[in-house]
């Protein structure tokens, strides 16, 4: 345990902001699987649907300092191949 007063702080600072981002990153993943279980179900239009909530989540990750943007980009890429993939069967 922390001696120091600044120390204490850090350590409570530290544990919210580990909650917080742990939400953020649980949601960001949720809207992804929502898109890969729509895709691998066959169903096109939920799938469609799903990829156009999941993008803009994606981008607010970055924003927020929770994903790099080269992983978002790849998540988002991968995600609209897959999508695409299924329209086109």
């Amino acid at each position: 345990m922390a001696n120091i007063k600044s120390a204490e702080k850090r350590a409570r600072q530290t544990i919210k902001r580990r909650a917080h981002n742990m939400a953020l990153r649980s949601k960001l993943r949720t809207a992804m699987k929502n898109v890969t279980n729509a895709v691998v179900a066959g169903n096109k239009d939920e799938a469609a649907a799903n990829l156009k909530v999941a993008g803009p989540i994606i981008d607010s990750m970055v924003n927020k300092g929770i994903i790099h943007r080269n992983k978002a980009a790849r998540h988002k890429s991968h995600l609209s191949a897959r999508v695409k993939e299924i329209s086109a069967s």
